[in-house]
């Protein structure tokens, strides 16, 4: 197999912090599901935010090709977490619509490195499958908003378990891989 010529492959601790806070993220919201709609945008804002973050931070000490499309998910991220913040009291409807739209943008950069990663390394259809399952949840979100805020922690909290088993899953793999 050969080296991994990827922002991702470089930056493999960053891919396993963004997978431990995913994961923190979504057994939080499961383990409380009852929780009020401001905790849920304190959590999800911080959730998004701090992925965000790494994200970028993966895409400005990484390289290859991909770098662009890590650097989108950032900033998808960033701009979730700074709106949740900026106006905590939004309703319902317009937390899903921002949890749509992360969810959409991260999905799509997320089957896109997926595909990258193919190339050179095999079984990297873990993070195509979660980049799909997460268009899939942006688009439920948008197709039927009225499904309520204890069905969106339950289905938020999933994806965040499975998307952050996934990313420390490839951090880990991709340890050693990298580009000389």
């Amino acid at each position: 197999m050969s080296s991994v010529p990827s922002v991702h492959a470089r930056s493999w601790g960053l891919l396993v912090l963004r997978g431990v806070v995913a994961l923190g993220f979504g057994v939080v919201a499961l383990a409380w599901p009852d929780i009020t709609l401001g905790a849920l945008v304190i959590f999800f804002g911080a959730f998004a935010l701090a992925d965000g973050v790494f994200a970028l931070l993966t895409a400005a000490f990484g390289g290859g090709g991909d770098r662009g499309w890590t650097a989108l998910a950032g900033v998808a991220g960033v701009a979730a977490g700074v709106a949740t913040f900026a106006w905590p009291g939004l309703t319902a409807v317009a937390l899903l619509w921002i949890i749509a739209a992360w969810a959409i943008v991260t999905g799509v950069t997320a089957i896109v490195a997926g595909v990258l990663l193919r190339r050179y390394m095999v079984g990297e259809s873990l993070l195509i499958l979660a980049g799909v399952l997460s268009v899939v949840l942006g688009v439920l979100l948008v197709v039927d908003p009225s499904r309520g805020a204890l069905a969106v922690i339950y289905v938020l909290g999933a994806y965040a378990i499975v998307a952050g088993v996934v990313l420390i899953w490839l951090g880990l793999r991709l340890r050693g891989r990298v580009l000389t």
